[in-house]
């Protein structure tokens, strides 16, 4: 059987995108990983009930994307909170942290209840039911 063992991305502050996964999204981190020859650091970060983790990564020479709009590549990230009530919980939440809302909560055209949010670096969550 084949499943997502993770799935990984950059980000510009390690400890601030980990405390964000952690404080939003009930994320677990493993021990920071240093490979002081690369400069690569990393956290490994489990979800309660899944497997799939998300590997969170930095390097001092990163550079930010010059354009987010339509791009072929990864688009978002989603996760599934439970219920509607929920993704308005969360997602006013994260609103009043200062995370910017950029879509919904609403349900969509395919019968998703959803909304977009913005991580620290820019990346976006779904947060559906």
């Amino acid at each position: 059987m084949i499943k997502i063992n993770h799935i990984a991305m950059y980000v510009r502050d390690l400890e601030q995108s980990r405390t964000f996964y952690e404080r939003y999204f009930g994320a677990s981190a493993n021990q920071r990983y240093h490979n002081p020859r690369t400069g690569l650091q990393s956290y490994f970060l489990s979800f309660p009930d899944h497997d799939v983790r998300l590997e969170l990564m930095t390097r001092l020479e990163l550079t930010p994307r010059a354009d987010r709009g339509m791009n072929e590549g990864y688009i978002h990230l989603a996760f599934s909170v439970g219920s509607k009530q929920e993704v308005d919980a969360l997602t006013q939440r994260l609103q009043a942290d200062g995370y910017p809302c950029l879509n919904g909560p609403r349900t969509t055209g395919d019968g998703y209840y959803e909304s977009v949010v913005a991580d620290p670096d820019g990346n976006l969550l779904e947060i559906t039911v």
